[in-house]
Formats: structure tokens, C-alpha cells, sequence
């Protein structure tokens, strides 16, 4: 299979690191795609260096290209840019592939669900919703912080092709130690990833600590409980399936991933944009379509877009 990644942030590089290091055969093939050529010329250079919390590092090499005329033979493109940067970065590269691609997008939040209306997509994509804990420490520097588990799957019903290609995709994935598994309902596993986004992300990133540091502050815990329950409450008027408490698995998570950055002290610190928007934001106006007040993910939007003018602003530090 010729699989091709969109981005290489934190996911981006363990999945590409994963996947290049239990290529099956030549017939494989794995391309990272960046539109920084700086950047993908570091990569073509060093590779991806891959380190566990065992401070085990790994150099993995890596084809990277802003643009390839290998994108025609592409059969998998796994999207795992920023939610806000997804719209433009389809537009620059639906043209360069194959009709018969398999698009399959890994975003936090909900923001991109519409994706296919929004841009009227030649074909049915896929989903992909992951909580393998992953922290960039430098360009093509990945640590894989914390295991979890992947789902993928289609919110439209696909084509045989595309329902090959993903189960091809997630053999791959699961030969290359990735827990991996194929929804039948991927929007309630996308809303289940939302919860612990929109409780853990945006407190890390306002409070500048680590998941488990939520848990020993009495204020940062009352306020991830209210933002998760409001969340929850937005869901079950949406008609999504909940079958694992939200509060409960959002809590598992801070404890089980206790010093991993969350992607948004990530942007936090590198001065970035973060996924807002398509996290508190998305509940926020799910929230207002169905008359359902979010006060509480209403205030870490509100808080989080003043951070990020600040220190655009250069008034706030890392």
C-alpha cells in the first residue's frame, strides 16, 4: 500500500515513524508531505527521530516533498494537519491526487465533520480519531508519550474500494503496534475524543501544566468537570452515543497521560494558533442551534483567543 502523511506535527511523525519502521515490503511505501521545504528537506536529511518516555531514540528515515508526481500512486492520505489549516491545504493537494484516494482526516474537534459539503469532495472520506499521546520536541523530533487507541471509519457509506482500503489501512497500522479498530458508528468515537480534548486542552494550555497536573488543582478539576458535563449535555441533545461516562474517561486520561503536553500547550508554547475553534468552539455552537447554554466552554473560548492575541501581541510568555 502507498500511503501518504499530511503534516509532520506531533502525530504526523509518530505515525510516519510507526509505519515507515514495520514497512512490510518494497511494494510499500510511506510520504510525509510538508509545504515548509525547509522543513522537509531536515527530514529527507535526518529522519524522524522517534523517542519513548524510555528515552529510547530511533532514527527513522523518511521521504518528505512539498509537492510529488508520486502523489498519483498514492492509494491512503492521512490528513493530520491543524483543523484550521485543513480547507487550505485540500485545496492545494486534491488536485495532485488520484480520484481513487482514500482521504482520510485526524483532527481534534468536530469542526471538520462537514468537510466533504463544505468542499464538495469527489469522494466519501474517512475518519480517524486517535489518543496515542505524541509531543513534537523539535522539527522531525517526536516523543511518543503515552499508548492509546485509534478508531477509523465513514460517516457515509463508502465504496468497496474504500472500504478495502481502509481495512488495508488499519492492517497497517495495527502491524505497526498501533491498537487500532474499524467503528461502525466513528462520529460517537469523534464526540467521545471531543470530550477529553475540550476538558483537558484548553485548561493545560490557560494554566500551563501537564494533563495529570489538572488533577492536583481543586479549581482546574471543577472546571473540567463543568466543561465536560456541558459537553456531554450538547451531545445527547445531538442524538450521539455515550457509552462510556465522559467525565470518568476524561479523568482516566489526565492520569494514565500525567506528563504528556496536550496540543494546545503545545501551540501555547510555540506562540501557534490553537484548535479552539473546532473544540470548545464546536460545543459552544452546537450548544447555541440547540438552545443549551455552554457558560463554562463559552469562557475558555473566550480565554484561550485572548491568550493567543497576547502572545501574538508579545505580552505573554511561554
Amino acid at each position: 500500500m502507498h500511503i501518504a502523511i499530511v503534516g509532520p506535527g506531533a502525530i504526523g511523525c509518530l505515525f510516519a515513524s510507526l509505519l515507515s519502521l514495520k514497512k512490510q515490503s518494497n511494494k510499500d511505501s510511506l510520504l510525509l508531505l510538508d509545504h515548509n521545504r525547509e522543513r522537509a528537506d531536515l527530514l529527507n536529511r535526518q529522519g524522524i527521530i522517534y523517542e519513548t518516555d524510555r528515552k529510547q531514540r530511533t532514527m527513522v528515515p523518511v521521504s518528505a516533498e512539498i509537492k510529488s508526481l508520486a502523489l498519483k500512486q498514492v492509494d491512503v492520505v492521512l490528513f493530520c494537519v491543524k483543523s484550521h489549516d485543513l480547507q487550505s491545504c485540500l485545496q492545494f493537494y486534491l488536485p495532485l491526487l488520484s480520484p481513487q484516494a482514500l482521504l482520510v482526516f485526524l483532527q481534534n474537534g468536530i469542526g471538520h465533520l462537514d468537510i466533504q459539503e463544505q468542499l464538495n469532495l469527489p469522494t466519501t472520506p474517512a475518519f480517524a480519531s486517535s489518543s496515542e499521546g505524541a509531543t513534537l520536541l523539535a522539527p522531525g523530533h517526536v516523543l511518543h508519550a503515552g499508548r492509546g487507541r485509534s478508531h477509523l471509519g465513514f460517516l457515509q457509506s463508502p465504496t468497496a474500494l474504500q472500504q478495502q482500503q481502509l481495512q488495508e489501512l488499519a492492517q497497517h497500522f495495527h502491524r505497526a503496534g498501533l491498537e487500532i479498530s474499524l467503528s461502525q458508528d466513528i462520529r460517537s468515537q469523534l464526540w467521545a475524543k471531543l470530550f477529553i480534548n475540550a476538558g483537558i486542552n484548553p485548561l493545560t494550555a490557560l494554566y500551563n501544566r501537564t494533563n495529570g497536573q489538572l488533577l492536583t488543582s481543586c479549581a482546574a478539576r471543577g472546571r473540567l468537570k463543568n466543561i465536560v458535563r456541558e459537553a456531554e449535555a450538547v451531545a445527547r441533545a445531538c442524538g450521539i452515543t455515550i457509552n462510556v461516562d465522559p467525565l470518568q474517561a476524561t479523568l482516566a486520561v489526565c492520569k494514565s497521560t500525567a506528563k504528556n503536553i496536550s496540543s494546545m500547550l503545545q501551540d501555547r508554547r510555540n506562540r501557534r494558533s490553537t484548535e479552539i475553534d473546532a473544540i470548545n468552539g464546536a460545543v459552544a455552537r452546537e450548544g447555541k442551534r440547540l438552545g443549551i447554554a455552554t457558560p463554562f466552554n463559552d469562557e475558555v473560548v473566550e480565554q484561550i483567543k485572548k491568550m493567543e492575541s497576547e502572545y501574538n501581541s508579545g505580552t505573554i510568555t511561554k
